[in-house]
């Protein structure tokens, strides 16, 4: 039976039973004179939380690693994303990264010079956190989501961008600061989708992923995209000429064609990331974490509305990181997540915090019964620390009420 079907399979139900709680005593609104025991929600539910290593210390000690897997099935969440692909460095051994970047894995990310943390490494050992993880929430029932968290994206010192400066893309200008992009005080540049090395790369390290561990799925998100001004790299120039009779990209980034063309492109690499998990493993599958549709096309070329109208995306978590109850509905209001909501288990990703900025425990409570609701097939939490910390709130009150929101237990949705 299709998503779809049983959504509407379940809002029949939810109303045949609303009716008959009117009944009364000896109806079947009431068991044994007390109120219906018949739970309100759906049947399934998306119950996630992203773990990180930036601004969080969760994967970084088995010990921790174990008491937070058992906290979230404690609150009943039944989904983890964690982040396995970030600042240039895979999180699990991979002898594909070996090969490429130099080293099998960068668990331990030193932030503020945009390398690894060879310290923490000394302490802690050469450790498969995945594997450990996955032994963790599969034992608490939890689903795995790897989460490719930076994407095409890399530091701009990093050594995967110093050891391959020929698979950067740019924008107009004078190198090297056409390559550059400004993350916050960080800079970064992105790796050019449509060369064939980077594809290359790419897929290989998410078949080694596919392959080598019993994972759910793989996420991907925002950092799967470029950066509308990018794209003027010498192979992605030629590409277009090749493809155009000799003429050049317009000057315009966001000329419409020249954004079509690339966003196609884009399309094109999604295909061949679907191949490749289900070739590896054909029961995970592949969910994505975008910005609003227009956002996520012309600012990062990411035509997310085709890619699950050609099944692609069999997940979708938007991220609907607002400040105020008013402008998120507003958001889940937005005509093609509507439209997609209806057809794959479409998500809302909710902001429970950033370092220095906490979210009040009332206002994640409003908008998960919003999204709830409104009919999204869940939530997921960014990040996991923030969850159960924010000014003015108690831990406790935090975790209560994440624990009232998620009672009684739910399964994921089958995409």
């Amino acid at each position: 039976m299709s998503y779809g079907l049983r959504r509407l399979r379940w809002l029949v139900l939810a109303l045949l039973v609303a009716l008959l709680s009117l009944v009364g005593p000896g109806g079947m609104g009431v068991v044994g004179g007390q109120p219906g025991l018949a739970s309100s929600g759906p049947s399934h539910e998306i119950r996630g939380v992203w773990l990180t290593n930036i601004d969080s210390n969760v994967l970084f000690q088995s010990q921790v690693l174990q008491e937070t897997m058992q906290t979230l099935a404690d609150h009943h969440f039944n989904t983890v994303y964690p982040t396995v692909w970030n600042w240039g460095f895979t999180l699990f051994p991979s002898a594909i990264a070996s090969q490429v970047i130099g080293y099998r894995q960068g668990l331990y990310p030193d932030v503020d010079e945009q390398g690894r943390n060879e310290a923490l490494e000394a302490t802690q050992g050469d450790r498969d956190m995945l594997k450990e993880l996955l032994e963790m929430a599969h034992g608490q029932g939890l689903s795995v989501i790897p989460w490719f968290e930076f994407g095409l994206m890399a530091p701009a010192n990093s050594r995967l961008a110093l050891r391959h400066p020929d698979w950067l893309t740019q924008k107009q200008g004078a190198l090297p600061q056409a390559q550059l992009y400004l993350e916050g005080h960080h800079s970064r540049v992105w790796l050019n989708p449509f060369h064939p090395q980077v594809q290359a790369f790419l897929l290989a390290l998410i078949g080694e992923l596919m392959a080598n561990y019993d994972v759910d799925g793989l996420q991907l998100d925002d950092h799967f995209a470029l950066p509308v001004e990018f794209g003027y790299d010498p192979f992605t120039v030629n590409l277009y000429r090749q493809e155009h009779g000799g003429k050049a990209p317009p000057t315009n980034p966001y000329d419409a064609e020249w954004t079509r063309w690339r966003a196609n492109k884009m399309t094109q690499l999604m295909d061949k990331v679907f191949r490749v998990v289900k070739a590896r493993r054909p029961r995970a599958i592949l969910s994505l974490s975008p910005h609003p549709a227009d956002t996520a096309y012309q600012d990062g070329l990411q035509d997310w509305p085709t890619w699950w109208r050609d099944g692609y995306v069999e997940e979708l978590v938007i991220q609907a990181y607002r400040d105020s109850l008013q402008s998120f509905v507003a958001l889940l209001q937005d005509p093609e997540l509507r439209a997609a909501r209806d057809h794959v288990p479409t998500g809302v990703g909710i902001l429970t915090g950033l370092r220095h900025q906490p979210v009040p425990i009332a206002l994640i409570q409003q908008q998960v019964q919003a999204a709830r609701s409104m009919g999204y097939a869940g939530v997921s939490f960014f990040f996991y620390e923030t969850i159960w910390r924010g000014r003015g709130d108690l831990n406790e009150t935090r975790s209560a009420t994440v624990r009232s929101l998620f009672t009684p237990p739910r399964p994921r949705p089958r995409a």
